[in-house]
C-alpha cells in the first residue's frame, strides 16, 4: 500500500518561548524537524511526504526538506502553507496528499526521537485494520481535583497516552476532517476525529523516548536520550592562533568584544571558535578548519565563525555524532574575557544545539612569553568529546 506523509510544524510555539518556531530549535547538531523528518525519510515504504509549515517559515522549510528528503525514483516531497490552529494545518497537508495513497501518516514536526520501527508497526497494523496510533500505558496514579484538592481516583488500567504518527486510511481521514465543523467537543488529535465516525483504531505500543518539544527543557531530555542511547566515544583537540592588527573588530566565542585592535583572518578570526571547530572535526575524524572552509574560498570572506560552528555541528550530526561537552582555553594578555563567558558559552551551546553544562571556557596569560606574552595575538586550545548518537 501507498503510504504518504503529512508532517505538521506551523505551530506557533506560544509555550516554548524564544520567539522561533520551535521544530527550528537545535538538538544535537541538527534543527528539531530536521530529525523528524530523518525518520520518516528513512521509511522506503513512504512515497509522498508533506510539510506543513507557518508561512514565515516556508522557505526555511523548503530548504531543509531539500536537504534531508532526498529524492528518489518513485519518492517525492511538498511543503505548503498551514493555519492557525492544528487541524487548518492538518486539514491543508491532506489536500495536498496524492489520491493514490492508500494510507497517510500525521506526524507532529516537534517529535524528534520518531523510530524507524515505531513507524513500521504503525503501517504494519494501519494496513491490516485501517487506522493506527502509538500509545502508551498510564503508570502514574490518576486523580480528578474539586477545589484544588483531589476529588476521586481515576482507575487508569485503560488510560493511554497517545504520540504520533498516527496512520488512516487516506478515504477515512478525508472523511474525517470534511465532517470537522460539525463536531463539538474537544478534538486534540487526529484519532479523535477517525474514531468519531465509528471507524476501529488500533492502539499499537508507543515509544517512551518520542517525547514532543513543548517547552526548552524538553531540548534538554532529547538530547540526553539521543545521547544515551550512544555508543563509541571520541575526543578531539584543536589548537589556533592569529595575530592583533588595528582596524580589526575582535570577535572571541562569538561575541564582540571591546578592545583597540582586531585579529586577523579571512574570516572574523575568532580564534576561539577555531579551535573549538578542530577539535569537534578531529573528534569525528572529519579533518579539519582548513579543509572545510578554506582561506582561498571567497564565500567565508568576513563570515562570522559562529556560522562555521553551526556548520560543524552539523556535519557531525549528519556523520552520527553528537556532542558531549567541550572544553576550551584562551591564551591572552588582554582582553580580560570573564564579564563575557557566559555570553560566549550561550552562543557556543546554541549553535551546536547543548544545554550550557556541556561547554567550558577559561583563559590565562602566557607570563609574558612569547608572541601572546608580548600581546601580538591570542592563541586558544579546545579538546572535545563526542559520542555515537541514536540514528
Amino acid at each position: 500500500m501507498s503510504v504518504a506523509a503529512v508532517i505538521v510544524a506551523a505551530g506557533q510555539a506560544r509555550r516554548f518561548g524564544g520567539g522561533e518556531n520551535k521544530v527550528f530549535a537545535r538538538l544535537a547538531g541538527r534543527s528539531v524537524l530536521e530529525w523528524s523528518l530523518g525518520a520518516l525519510g528513512a521509511c522506503s515504504h513512504i512515497t509522498q511526504f508533506v510539510l506543513v509549515a507557518a508561512q514565515a517559515d516556508l522557505e526555511r522549510a523548503r530548504a531543509l526538506a531539500e536537504e534531508v528528503l532526498t529524492p528518489q525514483p518513485g519518492r517525492e516531497w511538498r511543503v505548503c502553507e498551514g493555519g492557525v490552529e492544528r487541524y487548518d494545518s492538518v486539514r491543508a497537508g491532506l489536500a495536498q496528499v496524492d489520491a493514490a495513497a492508500e494510507l497517510v501518516a500525521i506526524h507532529d514536526g516537534a517529535r524528534p526521537l520518531l523510530t524507524l520501527a515505531l513507524v513500521e508497526r504503525l503501517l504494519s497494523a494501519a494496513r491490516e485494520s485501517g487506522a493506527a496510533i502509538p500509545a502508551l500505558p498510564i503508570s502514574d496514579t490518576i486523580v480528578r481535583a474539586q477545589d484544588a484538592c483531589v476529588g476521586d481516583w481515576v482507575d487508569r488500567t485503560s488510560l493511554y497516552t497517545v504520540q504520533t504518527p498516527q496512520v488512516f486510511r487516506r478515504e477515512w481521514i478525508l472523511d474525517a476532517y470534511a465532517r470537522f465543523d460539525s463536531y463539538t467537543g474537544p478534538v486534540t488529535d487526529d484519532a479523535t476525529l477517525v474514531r468519531r465516525l465509528g471507524y476501529p483504531v488500533r492502539l499499537v505500543p508507543g515509544d517512551p523516548d518520542n517525547l514532543k518539544v513543548t517547552v526548552p527543557e524538553d531540548l534538554t531530555r532529547a538530547s540526553e536520550i539521543l545521547l544515551r542511547a550512544a555508543g563509541e566515544m571520541r575526543t578531539g583537540f584543536g589548537y589556533d592562533a592569529h595575530r592583533f592588527a588595528e582596524g580589526r573588530l575582535l570577535f572571541l566565542g562569538g561575541v564582540p568584544i571591546p578592545h583597540p585592535r582586531g585579529l586577523v583572518g579571512h574570516s572574523d578570526a575568532d580564534v576561539l571558535l577555531h579551535a573549538i571547530c578542530d577539535a569537534l572535526l578531529g573528534a569525528a575524524a572529519l579533518g579539519d578548519i582548513g579543509l572545510h572552509y578554506p582561506n582561498t574560498d571567497p564565500r567565508y570572506a568576513g563570515i562570522a565563525s559562529i556560522e562555521l560552528l553551526r556548520d560543524v555541528g552539523g556535519k557531525l550530526a549528519q556523520s552520527g555524532w553528537g556532542v558531549v561537552n567541550v572544553d576550551a582555553m584562551l591564551l591572552a594578555e588582554s582582553p580580560k574575557i570573564r564579564p563575557y563567558v557566559d555570553s560566549m558559552r550561550e552562543r557556543i551551546t546554541a549553535a551546536l544545539g547543548i544545554d550550557a553544562g556541556r561547554v567550558s571556557i577559561k583563559a590565562t596569560t602566557n607570563e609574558g612569553l612569547g608572541f601572546v606574552g608580548r600581546g601580538e595575538g591570542i592563541a586558544a586550545c579546545a579538546t572535545a568529546t563526542v559520542r555515537r548518537v541514536r540514528q
